[in-house]
């Protein structure tokens, strides 16, 4: 089951995240969805982020990459947190001139307070593109409240 995930940073002060702010017009505008462990998102690539003619760029795909990993933190951990370190492989260039890509991303491990972050990067056709694994320093969830890093849980979920 495909769970929509609210942003509940619409309407904060100097909010204009690159990745997720949907008033930010040059930004990616991403919306995610939680789908049983992970969490997951469809985006539209566009002319405006390619590298090499109608081939997304690459850092372009890391910052997807890094966006939806924060997320998954948001959601699966109910913490904030920053990325130490991004390990990424790419298998296959992305098109900007077809259809959307889709990320998927899942926790693959913990350690203390460092959380590894699995992400997956499929073009339209459904090929894996890029993997990788995100590394995340997460706060205690008291602390991530108290530097007001994240809102209550509840939210990110749409009234039901």
């Amino acid at each position: 089951m495909k769970r929509k995930i609210k942003n509940p940073y619409i309407g904060v002060e100097n909010y204009n995240c690159f990745g997720c702010s949907p008033d930010n017009p040059i930004g990616l505008q991403l919306k995610f969805y939680e789908e049983g462990d992970f969490v997951v998102t469809d985006w539209q690539p566009s002319v405006n982020y390619q590298g090499f003619v109608n081939i997304l760029h690459g850092g372009i795909m890391g910052t997807l990459i890094d966006e939806i990993a924060s997320w998954v933190i948001f959601i699966k951990l109910k913490t904030g947190g920053f990325t130490s370190n991004m390990s990424l492989r790419y298998k296959h260039s992305v098109r900007t001139d077809e259809g959307p890509v889709h990320l998927t991303a899942k926790i693959a491990q913990t350690r203390r307070n460092l959380v590894d972050v699995d992400v997956k990067l499929y073009d339209c056709h459904e090929n894996l593109c890029v993997e990788g694994i995100v590394t995340y320093f997460t706060y205690s969830q008291e602390k991530a409240q108290t530097i007001k890093v994240i809102p209550k849980i509840d939210a990110y979920y749409e009234d039901e």
